[in-house]
């Protein structure tokens, strides 16, 4: 199989990019515009296999599109390539617009050019994935609600409005075109690679620097967290073993207040690198504290803020055969070690735009 995947070098197209290039039989296709989340650095480990390739290319260029499917000849395509912060959304919609539903669009427009100039053997192996999100829903306002496949739409901010957007273009382009798709919708995912304007890495790199740890109102919000790399195993069983129209939701069964995962990095950092003895971070002596957890501050919540997410994962378990492999506990520790063991690629993402401020203020 031959496989690009959009937005290969973000968080989460790189986890995916990374194991396909270590599969027996897979080629993979990494497309990617390289904006300030972009890193290669992410994919260094595997960007020397043959079966890699990398092409940095705009999924709103529809001229560069076609000639990435006219050389690389994909089987299928997995489109990760979003803008995906809600705080930037807030400040600045316009990007989220161009890129999560104009970019869609002209993705969809080459593919479907693309499958039209295959013979029919080939049309009916290839496979347009969109990676979607489970922000889309928006809020459960009872806490024994989860989100379905067939749940309604009803996003909350620029972001989440943007991703329903486009789930309804790639729907709309399988019913009108016929071009066959499948679309996966997640819950909130944590682990190695995490660009540092995320809650997670925010969190852990702001505690190591002696910051204070913003959180948004009181930090009752509840996600559903689910390990990078487990998400990265679902999507490709979805890419290659999904029913053509149907949607997935993929979740990790693992319900946390935002408070919640802070308290559990603050007391995780507390046990690996107590405060001020991490090497690679000095700590000015106004911040020095007893217990990372001293550093909580609770914030101005966000406009627009979300409840409450939570995925009904049981569609793909029993259709496909998938379960997460990480609880929030083993996979949150793994997170938290590997930001200690890996100052060089979190200094050198922190060395350019992004010094973890916080955004979403300007509503």
């Amino acid at each position: 199989m031959r496989i690009l995947v959009t937005g290969g070098a973000g968080f989460i197209g790189s986890a995916v990019v990374r194991q396909i290039a270590q599969m027996a039989g897979y080629s993979v296709a990494n497309l990617d515009k390289l904006t300030y989340a972009g890193n290669l650095e992410s994919v260094k480990g595997v960007s020397g296999s043959p079966r890699y390739y990398f092409f940095q290319e705009d999924i709103s260029d529809a001229s560069a599109l076609d000639r990435v499917f006219s050389e690389f000849q994909p089987t299928h395509i997995m489109h990760l390539a979003a803008e995906s912060h809600v705080d930037r959304s807030i400040d600045g919609p316009s990007d989220f617009i161009q890129t999560n539903i104009v970019g869609t669009y002209t993705l969809l427009e080459a593919a479907r050019r693309y499958w039209l100039s295959l013979d029919k053997s080939e049309q009916s192996v290839f496979r347009f994935h969109h990676i979607s999100t489970d922000e889309v829903y928006g809020d459960l306002e009872n806490t024994s609600d989860l989100f379905t496949e067939t749940t309604a739409y009803a996003p909350s901010s620029p972001y989440s409005a943007s991703k329903a957007s486009s789930d309804h273009l790639v729907r709309a382009w399988h019913r009108t075109y016929g071009l066959p798709v499948v679309i996966t919708n997640c819950s909130n995912n944590y682990g190695p690679y995490h660009f540092p304007e995320k809650l997670v890495p925010h969190m852990i790199l702001n505690a190591l620097s002696g910051k204070p740890l913003p959180v948004y109102g009181d930090g009752s919000q509840i996600r559903d967290w689910l390990y990078v790399e487990d998400h990265a195993c679902a999507l490709l069983r979805v890419a290659t073993e999904g029913r053509v129209g149907e949607t997935y939701n993929i979740g990790g069964h693992n319900e946390k207040t935002n408070l919640e995962v802070v308290e559990t990095i603050c007391d995780l950092l507390q046990e690996m690198s107590p405060p001020g003895t991490y090497p690679h971070l000095r700590w000015q002596p106004a911040s020095e504290v007893a217990h990372y957890r001293e550093l909580i501050t609770f914030v101005k919540d966000r406009p627009g803020h979300d409840v409450r997410y939570a995925i009904d994962a049981s569609k793909i378990e029993q259709e496909l055969g998938w379960l997460p492999q990480e609880s929030f506990e083993t996979g949150i520790r793994k997170t938290v070690q590997w930001y200690l063991d890996n100052p060089e690629w979190w200094h050198r993402v922190l060395s350019g735009e992004y010094q973890l401020g916080r955004l979403g203020e300007s509503a």
